[in-house]
Parts: C-alpha cells; sequence; structure tokens
C-alpha cells in the first residue's frame, strides 16, 4: 500500500439533480513516460492550489477571502477519473464565475501538469483528473531507491527539539491514559528526527510536592501495617512497595517519625520510577532524559528564574504575594510566582525548567499534557513572552484526549487512589506491544478513544492491526512467489515504471 487513501467522498458526487451535462476532455500531448515526475495526491492538490492562484494573479476569477484548502479524492468509480476535486463548486460563488466555467479554467492549466493525462469537466462543475501510469509507478522507483529512507528529508535539519511526553507523577504505575502519549510521543519523536531534527526525548519527574507527600505517607502507613490515610493511595502496588522498603531497611519502624518518612520517600519513589522506566522500556520507549523538578530546587534554578522575571520589569507584589503580569501576553490572569509565606508556586518550577531547557540550547520545545490541562496552554506561552521568546516558534503544548479500555461493552475505570487501574502491563497483556501502539497512535490525539479489546485482538480484516500485519504478510508472499518463478528485483535504474500499466497495477500503485 503505497499510499494509506481511504477517499472516496468525490465519487457519489458525480451527478446532479439537473440535466446531464457533457464531459469537457482536455489532453496533453504524448511524453515519455520514463522520463515523468511522481504523481501523488498531495502534488496534485499544490498543482490545482497553484493553477487557482495563477488565475486569482491574472484577474480571471477573485477570491476575496483566501483560496480554500484543496481536497484531491479517488473517485469510487473509475469512469470518474484516477482522482477528483470538488473546488470550483467550491470556490465558484466567490470567484464571480459558474462553477463548470472555473472547472474548464482549472482543467486548461492542470492539463499542461507534469504526468496528468486528462482534465475532464463532469456534472455541475467537478475536475476529473487522469494520471500516467508511469508517473503513478515513478514513486514506486523512489521508494526502491530510498530503501527504507523512504519519506525522510531534512527540512528540519539543524535543530535541537526536545519533547517532553509522558511526566506522570511516580505515585503510581503508567495508566492507560499515559501510554496514549507514550506511544504518540515516541512516534512524533521519530518522525522529527526523520526531517533531520536532533530529537530529546524528556520525562518530567515531579518528585516534589503534596501528592509525593501523600505517597511517602501510604507507604510508611502499609509498613506499619496501618490503613493508608485518608486523600492517600491503595492499592496492591502500594503495599509491594512498603514491603521493598521494609526489605532494604529493616529498620525503617524504629527510626524516629520524620526520618522514617524520609526514607519511604526517597526509597519509595526510586522503586516506583524503576518500575516505570521498565514498564515503558517493554513498551519499546526510552527516553534520553529524566529531569528531576526537585533539582529545580536545590540547584536555585526556580531563584534564578523568578529573579530574571522581576528584572523584566512585569512582576508586582500584593497581599504579600510576587504576581507575574502574565495577563501582558494574553494569559486569562495574573499568576501568583511567590505566595505570601515566601513559598514559590509551581509557575516557577514552570518557569525554571522552560529555561532550563532554552539554557541547554533547544530551539523549540514541545509538551504533551492530558485533557485536564487546557488551562495551562495560555499560561505558559504569556511566561514564555515574559521571557523575550516568541512562543509561537519555541513552544507548542499538544493536548491529549482520554482513553477508555472497553470491557463486555463498558470501560473500565481508572483511579490510582480507589486501585482499580488499568495499567500499561495490563494493555499489553490484553493487546501485545504492536496492537496497543498502533491503536493508541492512528487516531488524533484530541479525541477521546476507546479501545475494544475484543476488536483489536481478532484475527479479522475489521481489526485495524491485524489488516496492516495481513497486507505485510501477503506482500512478503509475492516476493517468495516471485523467488519461486526466478524473478530477480533489479537495481532501481532498470526499472521502468511505464511498463506498470495494467489496471491492477494502477490500483496497486494509488
Amino acid at each position: 500500500m503505497l499510499y494509506p487513501l481511504s477517499y472516496g467522498g468525490s465519487g457519489r458526487n458525480q451527478a446532479s439533480s439537473g440535466p446531464p451535462r457533457p464531459p469537457v476532455h482536455l489532453r496533453p500531448a504524448a511524453r515519455c513516460v520514463d522520463t515523468l515526475g511522481p504523481v501523488t495526491p498531495e502534488q496534485l492538490s499544490a498543482a490545482v492550489r497553484d493553477a487557482l492562484a495563477s488565475l486569482v494573479d491574472e484577474g480571471a476569477v477573485s477570491a476575496p477571502d483566501g483560496l480554500p484548502e484543496v481536497r484531491v479524492e479517488r473517485p469510487k468509480s473509475r469512469d470518474h477519473g484516477d482522482y477528483a476535486t470538488n473546488v470550483a463548486l467550491q470556490l465558484a460563488k466567490r470567484a464571480g464565475v459558474a462553477p463548470r466555467q472555473l472547472a474548464g479554467l482549472l482543467a486548461e492549466r492542470l492539463v499542461s501538469t507534469p504526468g496528468v493525462t486528462a482534465a475532464e469537466v463532469a456534472g455541475p462543475g467537478f475536475l476529473n483528473l487522469r494520471v500516467d501510469a508511469g508517473a503513478q509507478a515513478e514513486v514506486a522507483r523512489q521508494i526502491l531507491a530510498a530503501g527504507t529512507r523512504y519519506g525522510c528529508g531534512d527540512r528540519l535539519r539543524g535543530q535541537l527539539i526536545n519533547v517532553e511526553f509522558i511526566s506522570a507523577n511516580p505515585t503510581g504505575p503508567i495508566l492507560l491514559s499515559h501510554t496514549r502519549w507514550a506511544a504518540v510521543g515516541d512516534a512524533l519523536a521519530r518522525l522529527l528526527e526523520c526531517q533531520g531534527a536532533e530529537v530529546t526525548r524528556e520525562y518530567y519527574f515531579n518528585d516534589s510536592g503534596a501528592q509525593i507527600d501523600r505517597f511517602t505517607n501510604s507507604i510508611l502507613a502499609r509498613a506499619k501495617g496501618e490503613d493508608v490515610p485518608e486523600g492517600g493511595y491503595v492499592g496492591a502496588y502500594i503495599d509491594e512497595i512498603a514491603g521493598q522498603v521494609l526489605d532494604r531497611r529493616p529498620d525503617l519502624l524504629d527510626l524516629p517519625e520524620p526520618e522514617a518518612r524520609e526514607v519511604c520517600r526517597v526509597e519509595g519513589v526510586a522503586l516506583m520510577f524503576a518500575a516505570i522506566k521498565s514498564s515503558l522500556h517493554d513498551f519499546g520507549v526510552d527516553f534520553d532524559v529524566y529531569f528531576y523538578e526537585q533539582s529545580l530546587h536545590d540547584t536555585g534554578a526556580v531563584e534564578r528564574a523568578v529573579d530574571r522575571l522581576r528584572t523584566s520589569g512585569l512582576t508586582y507584589e500584593s497581599d504579600g504575594a510576587l504576581w507575574l503580569r502574565s495577563t501582558r501576553y494574553g494569559d486569562d490572569k495574573d499568576r501568583v510566582l511567590v505566595r505570601s509565606d515566601g513559598r514559590p508556586t509551581y509557575v516557577c518550577a514552570d518557569a525554571a525548567y522552560y529555561l532550563d531547557k532554552r539554557e541547554r540550547g533547544f530551539d523549540r520545545c514541545l509538551i504533551m499534557l492530558g485533557a485536564d490541562h487546557h488551562g495551562y496552554v495560555g499560561r505558559m506561552k504569556a511566561m514564555v513572552a515574559c521571557f523575550g521568546d516568541d512562543p509561537e516558534r519555541t513552544l507548542e503544548i499538544l493536548i491529549g484526549q482520554l482513553v477508555s479500555l472497553v470491557r463486555d461493552g463498558e470501560p473500565v475505570r481508572m483511579s490510582k487512589r480507589a486501585g482499580t487501574v488499568v495499567t500499561l502491563e495490563d494493555f499489553l497483556d490484553a493487546l501485545g506491544v504492536d496492537a496497543a501502539r498502533y491503536a493508541l497512535a492512528r487516531y488524533s490525539s484530541d479525541s477521546p478513544i476507546d479501545i475494544d479489546v475484543e476488536l483489536w485482538t481478532r484475527s479479522t480484516r475489521d481489526n485495524p492491526v491485524y489488516y496492516v500485519q495481513y497486507v505485510a504478510a501477503r506482500t512478503a508472499n509475492v516476493a517468495r512467489n516471485a523467488a519461486d518463478v526466478r524473478l530477480t528485483r533489479g537495481e532501481p535504474g532498470e526499472f521502468h515504471p511505464g511498463l506498470l500499466s495494467h489496471e491492477k497495477e494502477n490500483d496497486l500503485l494509488k
């Protein structure tokens, strides 16, 4: 499958309610098929847009609201060409010309596009395009020549990009919602590397704050054989960690309370984070940097960030607290930097962490956050602007929606505190690594998804990962059959794309 096309919107629209109109056919002069460049749907879309732009520049048509997005789709019916677009219908009224007239003007321009064999005006103003078999097959030549580097480029060469994802608190195992970011974040990092960027995968480790205190108190309580305090963390994993802490420190229960709590914090966080890293490694996700939040406080980075904001003239004091004038840069309210009791807020840690990334030389920082962090976006962009950076160039924040694991038609509830959790390990046990990663990465990350275990483990074509594996198996079988009849694959220079003119070859190339 050279192109994962699932189009079909144009085919059902080729007929109109009025009387049928004869199609208008424009065909270029014959060309040597082996000298054509490749023709893809994306390139055809660009060609149509260029043709529109030239018509606007010449004054033949007008586009007062700018040019529309051009969609080139594959019709359901072969009679309607290889590809089709309804852009003339979309733009005609604003352009001040009839749809068929606009489609005809476009056809006159497109017929001279290398690789296009015909441009046909059909129905009320559809534009059907037919492409040369050799032009389509040229992509196959490129794939053979590039090998595993096909699709890679150098658009981002020289850029240092930091991709921060997951960053779940070390107070419990990796949950299904975090697992989505593991799949998407790692895939995104690979794509950026494919385009030449130097990418650092980073996990921000929240090892301080109230949640860590509750985690620590929960471990200590279970080590003593007591119930977890109200608001603490429960579940089998807490009992396991408490047991491991006791194995490491048999003297734990003999220590004074403050010392015992510190032991549980240090040992418990270390054990939990080791389990997190192991789970992610099994999922095929490893990080270049594990950044500890506590280090920002220990090294004075938080104080330096606050001092820099003070010197910018964008802070003020009110009610004994230090505030940042973040509303000046689009935030919905000013933010407290330092509380009246002298304690820094999370805004300070975020500011120090961003500065640390920039000081490490990153040109762009990508951060992936959960669905409950929408308010974080405006705050972070305003803070970046307060430092004098352009947030549109140096920062991008992606918000992901929730994932539910469906079992018997009902989603399994997830809650670290209730103890009924769907963990990464549970997910992998149900689907396996390949299916799990594909299931999470194939959907837009800003859409909630339900993962149906029965569907994703079924050996039928309605299982998306099975279908991909089926295609891979069939392709391997073609290679075996070719070897059986002593067919060998030549060098890319020996490949003549114009010979791939059979109807089935044409379908496969599409």
